[in-house]
C-alpha cells in the first residue's frame, strides 16, 4: 500500500534507530496540483501523530500545492487545515471555461478558506513548525500576462532548461518566503533570494507559489519583496533537487511524502526522461510513495490531476476526488504501523533514479 525509499545515509540511521520522528527536521511538499490529494491521509497524521512525541523544530518546505500543504502543517490544528484545503480545493467548480483571472480568484478564495479564523497568525508565530514557500520570480517575456508574450517566454525557458537547468536562471529566480532562516544548496547554482513571510504578504506569496504560468495570473510586487512578477515555484523546484545548508551541521533527515518514486527536478524537466535529481540531494531523504497496488485500487486506477477538470463533469470529478481523499487515510494508518516496525529497514527500498 505504501512504498518507502531512502538514501544511503537515511537508511543507515534507520537501521540504527528505527523510523523515529526524532530523526527528521524537514518535511518536503512537491508541486503537482490535485495530485496531492493522494497524500492527504499522510498529511493528516504527520504533525498531529507521527511527530506528536517530539518537540524539536520542524521545517516544512513546499512549492505550489506543496506550499499549500506546508501552510496547513504550520497552523495550530494541521489536520483541520488539511481537511479545509482538501474540501475547498476538491469542490472547485467553474462556470464554463475559466479564464486565468477566474482560476486565480478561485485559488485566493481557497487560501482564505484554508486559513480559517487565525491561520495566518498561527503560521507566522508558530514556535515549532516553520513554513517555507518556494516561488519563482519571472524574467524577460515571462513577466507579462499577455499570452502572446508569455508563451514565447516559456518556450525560450524550456529550450534553455533543456540545454541545462543551470540556464534556467536566465528566465526565473528562486525566491523563498520563510518564517525562519533556511538556506538552499543548489547543484545547478540557481541563486536563491530569501524573503520573510509576514501577515501582509503570506497570502500573496502562497498564491504566487501556485500560480501556474499561462493558466493563472502571476502575483505582482509581493509586499516586502523586490518588485516583479511572481509565479509558480514548481517552475524552478517542481519535485526538488537540492540540499539544505543546516544539514551540513546536523545529522537530521528529510521526510518527503510524494506521488511518484521518480521525481522531476523542475517543471520543464517533466518531459526530459533523462533529467533526474542528483542522488546526493536524496542521501538523507526518506520518501513515502503510494504503491502501484494502492493507486490501482483508486477510482479510475489513477492519481487525480488537473486534466480531470477537462475530462470529467463537475459532479463526477468531485465524487472521484472525494473518494480518493477518503481512501488515502489508509496510507496514514499504514505509515504509522510501518514506523513502529522494529524491522522497518528491511522494507525500505533504494531510490529508483540512483
Amino acid at each position: 500500500m505504501l512504498d518507502i525509499y531512502a538514501g544511503a545515509s537515511a537508511l543507515n540511521k534507520i537501521k540504527a534507530h528505527g523510523l523515529s520522528p526524532a530523526l527528521f527536521d524537514t518535511i518536503l511538499g512537491a508541486s503537482g496540483g490535485p495530485k496531492w490529494f493522494v497524500l492527504a491521509g499522510l498529511d493528516r497524521i504527520l504533525i498531529p501523530e507521527f511527530f506528536a512525541s517530539t518537540s524539536h523544530e520542524l521545517n516544512v518546505v513546499g512549492s505550489s500545492a506543496g506550499a499549500f500543504r506546508a501552510a496547513c502543517m504550520a497552523q495550530s490544528d494541521p489536520r483541520a487545515a488539511i481537511d479545509r484545503l482538501a474540501h475547498y480545493y476538491s469542490h472547485t467548480v467553474y462556470d464554463g471555461k475559466p479564464t486565468p483571472k477566474d482560476i486565480t480568484q478561485s485559488v485566493i478564495d481557497i487560501m482564505d478558506s484554508m486559513m480559517g479564523e487565525n491561520g495566518i497568525d498561527e503560521i507566522i508565530n508558530n514556535p515549532r513548525v516553520k513554513a517555507h514557500f518556494i516561488v519563482a520570480r519571472a524574467k524577460g517575456f515571462n513577466r507579462y500576462e499577455s499570452k502572446c508574450l508569455q508563451i514565447p517566454g516559456l518556450a525560450l525557458s524550456a529550450g534553455l532548461n533543456y540545454g541545462s537547468r543551470r540556464f534556467l536562471k536566465r528566465s526565473f529566480d528562486r525566491v523563498v518566503f520563510s518564517t525562519s532562516p533556511l538556506e538552499i544548496l543548489c547543484p545547478y547554482a540557481l541563486p536563491s533570494d530569501y524573503q520573510t513571510l509576514t501577515k501582509a504578504n503570506l497570502i500573496q506569496a502562497l498564491t504566487a507559489s501556485g500560480s501556474i504560468p499561462a493558466i493563472m495570473e502571476g502575483v505582482k510586487d509581493i509586499v516586502g519583496a523586490p518588485k516583479g512578477m511572481y509565479r509558480d515555484g514548481g517552475v524552478v523546484d517542481y519535485h526538488f533537487d537540492m540540499q539544505f545548508k543546516h544539514h551540513q551541521y546536523n545529522d537530521k533527515l528529510i521526510l518527503y511524502p510524494h506521488f511518484y518514486a521518480k521525481p522531476s527536478p523542475g517543471w520543464f524537466d517533466k518531459s526530459i526522461k533523462s533529467r533526474t535529481p542528483h542522488i546526493n540531494s536524496y542521501d538523507n531523504v526518506v520518501m513515502l510513495v503510494p504503491s502501484r497496488q494502492f493507486v490501482n485500487s483508486l477510482p479510475y486506477s489513477k492519481i487525480p490531476d488537473r486534466t480531470d477538470f477537462e475530462t470529467m463533469d463537475a459532479s463526477t470529478r468531485i465524487a472521484y476526488w472525494t473518494e480518493v481523499l477518503k481512501q488515502t487515510d489508509k496510507l496514514g494508518d499504514t505509515f504509522l504501523e510501518m514506523a513502529s516496525d522494529p524491522n522497518i529497514s528491511q522494507r525500505i527500498k533504494p531510490f529508483v533514479f540512483s
